[in-house]
């Protein structure tokens, strides 16, 4: 038996649906919250890498205008 959302399941069930139908409703949604979980969790890596890169660019072009300028080739 597959992840299913309780209370949605009970829901359909008490709005008429037929138990079967209301769990197989449930499972598939069920699936589509494990799925947008991952990708939520995909794209806080991302935001994560993307902020390091943008922080160690930031931070390389500051040590080179230090060197350049330092060297007298600013």
């Amino acid at each position: 038996m597959a992840l299913q959302l309780g209370a949605l399941r009970d829901a359909l069930i008490d709005a008429g649906a037929a138990p079967d139908k209301a769990e197989k409703a449930a499972e598939e949604v069920a699936s589509y919250e494990n799925r947008l979980a991952t990708i939520e969790m995909r794209l806080t890596v991302l935001t994560w890498m993307t902020t390091t890169l943008i922080a160690w660019a930031i931070g390389m072009t500051w040590i080179l205008l230090r060197v350049a300028a330092k060297v007298g080739a600013v």
